[in-house]
């Protein structure tokens, strides 16, 4: 059965940009302005008359309602996730209402290795992109799961820069307890009076006692 040339060049588009969606992952460390440039890039689909659909971890928060706001003040509505939720299925229901142009996830690294591959099979299967941000490692240096699995199988890794009190790049966090300390010890994640900030390599390892503080401003020297 031949089909008019309209038809063939429209399915040959399709499958043109299904080839070419990818599972993106933009890490960083804190205060980067990783969710700035998710609502932004997110807008930029918008302006164009195309939609997006916006993921946010749903693990800590103890409202109902799911927002992905900046420190900057910009924010839009979003659904949550959290562990045990199955992405691929929530996306293909949704695409099928309403055509999904890209996917956003913020706080990515709070995803599950098994969540990592259902946000690349909507990459893969539904032909749609998906755009993760988030951190690297935690305060002690480890990789969250959902940050090491996006590392092993994202299409592209886009580091989100900032910089260390030195003007190095920061490429770890430490955090702050409500004592104004740096904790060595404790949960992966914290929720409450703890600050984080962002330093770079040489600068964390003296601030977690690992070498000898080699400055005055740090807040080891200050103990």
């Amino acid at each position: 059965m031949l089909f008019p040339l309209s038809i063939a060049v429209k399915e040959l588009g399709k499958r043109q940009r299904k080839a070419m969606a990818k599972l993106y992952f933009h890490y960083a460390t804190m205060n980067a302005g990783k969710t700035t440039m998710l609502l932004q890039a997110s807008y930029n689909y918008r302006e164009r008359g195309m939609n997006t659909m916006l993921f946010v971890a749903g693990h800590y928060r103890k409202h109902d309602g799911g927002y992905v706001s900046s420190r900057i003040g910009l924010e839009a509505d979003a659904e949550m996730f959290v562990s045990g939720d199955d992405l691929f299925a929530r996306i293909a229901e949704h695409h099928d209402h309403t055509t999904t142009h890209c996917v956003f996830v913020d706080e990515a690294q709070f995803l599950q290795e098994e969540q990592v591959w259902q946000l690349a099979r909507v990459a893969d299967r539904l032909g749609i992109p998906v755009m993760c941000y988030g951190l690297r490692t935690d305060f002690q240096g480890n990789l969250f799961e959902g940050s090491q699995a996006l590392l092993a199988i994202a299409d592209e890794l886009r580091e989100v820069r900032t910089i260390c009190r030195c003007g190095r790049k920061a490429n770890m966090v430490v955090r702050l307890g409500p004592d104004g300390k740096v904790a060595k010890q404790g949960e992966q994640v914290a929720i409450g009076k703890d600050v984080y900030v962002s330093l770079c390599r040489k600068h964390w390892e003296e601030e977690m006692g690992r070498w000898k503080p080699e400055d005055l401003v740090g807040f080891a020297a200050a103990e």
